[in-house]
């Protein structure tokens, strides 16, 4: 059994249930005391190795180290904050606080890297005289295992879990074993040429660290401003609801994360319009329930009745699906029905376009009428209602 193994065993009760709140609240406890305790002991090492020998690129590594070691901290509360329950004012539960620790982590690490960069220019400016040794080499090559085992632990926990701010944390320590092997490769051509470039790998180092917090700022915000569910989430739903009897197609599926295990969902069934409204009731009543049982997804279906029967309706219905799917593969139609006249009729149905699409709404609307004017008849119109849908089956 490796350390990682050794640790969740020893601190995390019930370990295998990473499904529960409870355990996966322990898990980021556990990894967030880790990188607090490691940290901080290698951050006083370097420090101490960097007072000792004038060296601010050992210092700048330092100083990394204790910011890893407040971020850890501010992980630890993360995790203890996003376990609390909901509550009159926060319904949704309090688990989007892991998304908001791992802000405040990415930020620190920009801060600390910039403040790092200009005492590294003033050395290069004005620079030192630094007296390594063979003990730098051998505190810099214990401090690269410790982030190499902290890289590989985080990313463990991480995945367990499948927690973005610890599969952040792993990629910010992994990161920080390349920028100690900088100043490691720094000192060592110290050694043997004498030529300091102490200033240099502490600019290098600052650097690194400044454009690792800019990506993980990137990484972490996107959970924040409300991501596209993965397409496994969305093929398993599709597949899903459409084994059950009764559901005819479904469309407008819309999936909202309230952070890991607290998902809400909604989708439009159709169900056919002769069918009994009770009958067609009980089977979204029984969805809705087997979902939160099996996949702890609250989600919510509204009913579209669908004239599966009227041959004229399902004529023209194939029609216009066609005609869409020949203007592009990426569109297509729900909700079709006719409201016929004696003069004329309109075809009503909502259109689904991809966010990337070339053309404007307005463009494919006017195609679409065009076309059905050319091969349908002047007497039908269209009355459109545009979808910009983030979701498919592949």
């Amino acid at each position: 059994m490796n350390l990682t193994g050794l640790l969740i065993r020893l601190f995390i009760p019930n370990w295998q249930h990473t499904e529960d709140p409870s355990v996966r609240e322990q898990y980021g406890k556990v990894a967030g005391a880790t990188g607090v305790v490691t940290n901080l002991l290698l951050a006083i090492m370097k420090l101490i190795t960097g007072l000792l020998f004038s060296s601010i690129a050992i210092m700048a590594d330092a100083v990394n180290n204790f910011s890893d070691s407040g971020s850890s901290l501010v992980t630890l509360i993360g995790f203890k904050l996003s376990g609390k329950p909901a509550d009159a004012k926060h319904p949704f539960g309090h688990a989007r606080i892991e998304y908001i620790s791992g802000m405040i982590v990415s930020f620190i690490v920009v801060m600390l890297g910039f403040q790092l960069a200009q005492s590294s220019v003033e050395k290069i400016i004005t620079p030192e005289n630094s007296a390594f040794t063979w003990v730098t080499v051998l505190i810099l090559v214990i401090s690269i295992a410790a982030k190499l085992w902290q890289g590989f632990f985080y990313r463990k926990m991480g995945k367990a879990i499948s927690s973005t701010t610890l599969k952040a944390t792993s990629a910010d320590s992994l990161n920080d074993v390349l920028a100690t092997s900088v100043v490691l490769i720094g000192i060592l051509i110290t050694l043997f040429t004498g030529f300091n470039l102490d200033g240099w790998m502490g600019l290098a180092v600052a650097l690194f660290i400044m454009v690792s917090g800019v990506r993980l700022v990137i990484e972490t915000s996107q959970p924040l401003l409300g991501t596209a569910p993965s397409q496994e989430l969305v093929n398993s739903v599709y597949s899903r609801i459409l084994s059950y009897d009764g559901v005819i197609g479904l469309h407008d599926l819309e999936v909202h994360s309230y952070g890991e295990g607290r998902i809400f969902a909604s989708v439009h069934c159709e169900v056919d319009a002769d069918e009994d409204i009770m009958v067609s009731h009980d089977i979204i009543d029984n969805i809705e329930r087997d979902f939160l049982q099996d996949m702890d997804i609250h989600l919510v279906i509204h009913l579209d009745p669908v004239q599966i029967h009227d041959e004229k309706t399902q004529e023209l219905f194939h029609q216009v699906k066609r005609i869409v799917a020949e203007m592009s593969p990426d569109y297509s139609i729900h909700d079709f029905r006719v409201v016929w006249g004696t003069t004329h009729s309109n075809l009503i149905f909502d259109i689904v376009l991809p966010f990337e699409d070339q053309k404007s709404d307005d463009e494919v609307l006017r195609e679409i009428q065009n076309i059905i004017w050319e091969k349908l008849g002047r007497e039908f119109f269209t009355v459109i209602t545009v979808d910009h849908n983030y979701v498919g089956i592949e």
